[in-house]
């Protein structure tokens, strides 16, 4: 446990002084909990983002009471445990946080109130050193950039009836030589899509979805055309490659009792052994540089099967680890996959999302640093992704909770200057 050091005479510049929460509300105009932490000679703050299609395995987003009562327990709870302690002692107090709450889930305070405290003062002790968090985090040398991940057009539980199965239609500009670029690309794509959808459907009204993503109504085959299509477009536009990727959101597709992957919208069931020959298909038609989830959340077989099957294609669990370092290190043994999505608040903490991306880089997996789909415009997971030098981050593309991050990315850029670089992108 840290000592409280405000008795020791001149206090260090990031001792906490004061700790405040509040209820704000999400992209989805749900509520969350934002924290303010207040330290001798800085301030940080950080809001909350809360899933739609969540993992089995993640943390319990908010303990019972909801959001007023995930704020109850930051001010009488959390708050007179770690006032006094030193921000710039980020896994000392996150080691308090889950001893506080005393489950394996955060049932207890929640997991988005954990997120909340764990991010503010992490941006507080990087505001009290007068140093933006990616260097708080990375060290001042840290100076390569992720790509951009974005989601163009939608369909499982983000999006209505009538859209596609498969839950996310992504592209990343893996060709781009700066996150300006890149950016330029992500939107051009998204731009395209609509106009090949409406080639196609005149009706089309412009529906989006929880992230941004257009939501036709559309097959799963009619989908991947279109986006097919418009990076085709964009990268002959552009000058350089831009590629498709998938989420495929698998769990929420499979059925239990039947043991098969039900595509609703397309009125097709598939075995597993069916699900693994589709995945490989896509793979090979479109194409893809990145696949996630393409299995339900148990089946690590499947998804070793499909990574040793494939090449130049990053296949990512999300709902399969939920940044939880015993389930990666579970498909480490299995060979699962070559890319993990990292979502803070799936585990609470930011030291175990830390953890987690030093385990993923140890054995090889590329880690991906996300939002979620109900967001707010905390800019926090940008600066995260550059200083843990993680290679994508998966933003979404338009909508201001979205663009938030992209725009930080462009000032950390611009900031950086001529010492900026791409990450390195093993496809």
């Amino acid at each position: 446990m840290a000592r409280r050091l405000s008795h020791l005479g001149e206090p260090s510049p990031t001792i906490i002084e004061d700790v405040y929460a509040r209820k704000i509300f999400n992209s989805r105009g749900e509520p969350t909990i934002e924290v303010d932490v207040i330290a001798a000679e800085g301030f940080g703050r950080a809001s909350a983002p809360s899933g739609k299609s969540r993992g089995a395995h993640e943390a319990v987003p908010f303990p019972e009471g909801g959001v007023d009562a995930a704020v109850a327990k930051v001010e009488e709870v959390i708050a007179p445990e770690i006032i006094g302690l030193d921000a710039a002692q980020q896994s000392v107090i996150d080691d308090l946080l889950r001893e506080v709450d005393g489950t394996e889930n955060f049932s207890n305070i929640g997991g988005n109130t954990a997120y909340a405290v764990s991010l503010a003062v992490a941006n507080a002790a990087a505001s009290a050193r007068a140093l933006p968090l990616y260097q708080h985090l990375g060290g001042v040398a840290c100076s390569e950039l992720p790509y951009p991940l974005g989601n163009v057009l939608g369909g499982g539980k983000h999006a209505g009836g009538g859209a596609p199965d498969i839950q996310e239609f992504l592209v990343i500009p893996v060709g781009a030589s700066s996150v300006s670029e890149a950016l330029e690309a992500i939107f051009a794509v998204h731009r395209a899509v609509r106009g090949v959808i409406e080639s196609r459907d005149p009706s089309f009204t412009g529906g989006r979805g929880d992230e941004g993503a257009w939501a036709p109504n559309a097959s799963n085959e009619e989908a991947l055309d279109v986006v097919y299509k418009a990076c085709d477009q964009v990268s002959r536009e552009m000058g350089f490659e831009v590629r498709m990727g998938l989420d495929v959101a698998a769990s929420s597709l499979w059925n239990p009792k039947r043991q098969r992957y039900v595509y609703v919208r397309d009125g097709v069931e598939r075995s597993t052994e069916e699900q693994l020959s589709y995945m490989l298909s896509l793979v090979e038609e479109y194409e893809l540089a990145y696949l996630e989830d393409p299995f339900e959340e148990e089946d690590f077989e499947s998804f070793a099967e499909l990574t040793k099957s494939v090449k130049s294609c990053l296949v990512c669990g999300d709902d399969l680890f939920t940044t939880n370092v015993n389930r990666l290190r579970m498909g480490v043994k299995k060979g699962a996959c070559n890319a993990i999505i990292i979502k803070i608040n799936q585990v609470g903490t930011l030291s175990q999302a830390i953890e987690a991306v030093r385990m993923a880089k140890k054995h090889g997996l590329a880690p991906v640093v996300s939002h979620r789909s109900g967001e707010t415009p905390d800019p926090s997971i940008a600066h995260v992704c550059v200083g843990l030098g993680c290679p994508i981050i998966k933003t979404g593309v338009v909508g201001g909770e979205r663009v938030a991050k992209l725009n930080e990315l462009l000032r950390i850029e611009d900031v950086l200057g001529d010492y900026a670089r791409m990450a390195h992108l093993n496809l």
